[in-house]
């Protein structure tokens, strides 16, 4: 029987589930999508008040994130999720080929796409800081700019409002095409915090819970100063 070829065994990678995003980054994620919402809803139905309020905690999650970026979980990093164009250009070149889902964090394009969806989200709410109603609201700093630049810069803050939705819908198409073409679901781990991933993958190191309160508090008081003192 030494002579029978034996048929080949497919060796399948160990993969285990892994802590890959955490809380505070997840809950930042969707805490923007609903103010994102409850920032149109409430210029659509001039509930000014709402519309402020949004606008302020956006200001605050923003620089809780910027600053996470730089103090946070290794996986919220920049340094970590942020590469060379040209090698974000050669993932994208890939796309279309179906294979294991080995990122821990960020891909290569995906980490530019949040770097430019942050950009314009403090584009919007730096424009928004300068807008007025033309009614008895305006924004902190709209009376050091002046009426008549506050009033250009009410302009571009809906306009810039329009340009972030297409990169949001663009982000969700994203996402939906690495489910459908490449069989990766991006959503479940940005949901639960976890992924699967090859046994031999180091855990990404994570950041203090009290660390995250601490800048989230931090970003809290600079708004408040903005809004209040200016």
């Amino acid at each position: 029987m030494s002579g029978v070829r034996r048929p080949r065994v497919r060796q399948t990678a160990l993969r285990l589930s892994m802590r890959v995003w955490d809380a505070p980054t997840r809950l930042f994620h969707w805490a923007i999508v609903l103010l994102i919402a409850t920032s149109y809803f409430s210029i659509r139905y001039d509930k000014i008040a709402l519309h402020l309020l949004s606008g302020y905690t956006l200001m605050t999650l923003l620089l809780f994130r910027l600053a996470w970026g730089f103090v946070g979980s290794e996986t919220s990093r920049f340094r970590q999720f942020l590469r060379s164009p040209v090698e974000a250009f050669r993932h994208l070149a890939h796309f279309a080929r179906r294979e294991e889902d080995n990122e821990i964090g960020h891909n290569a394009a995906g980490g530019w796409m949040v770097l430019v969806l942050l950009g314009d989200l403090a584009v919007q709410v730096g424009l928004g800081l300068c807008s007025n109603d033309d009614g008895a609201t305006e924004g902190p700093l709209a009376h050091v700019v002046g009426k008549d630049m506050s009033d250009r810069l009410t302009a571009y803050h809906a306009t810039n409002f329009n340009i972030l939705l297409g990169l949001i819908c663009l982000h969700v198409l994203a996402v939906i095409g690495y489910g459908v073409v490449k069989r990766h679901n991006l959503l479940r781990p940005m949901i639960t915090g976890r992924k699967r991933l090859p046994g031999a993958t180091r855990q990404p190191r994570m950041a203090s819970p009290l660390l995250a309160l601490l800048v989230l508090a931090l970003s809290a008081v600079i708004v408040w100063i903005v809004a209040t003192r200016v």
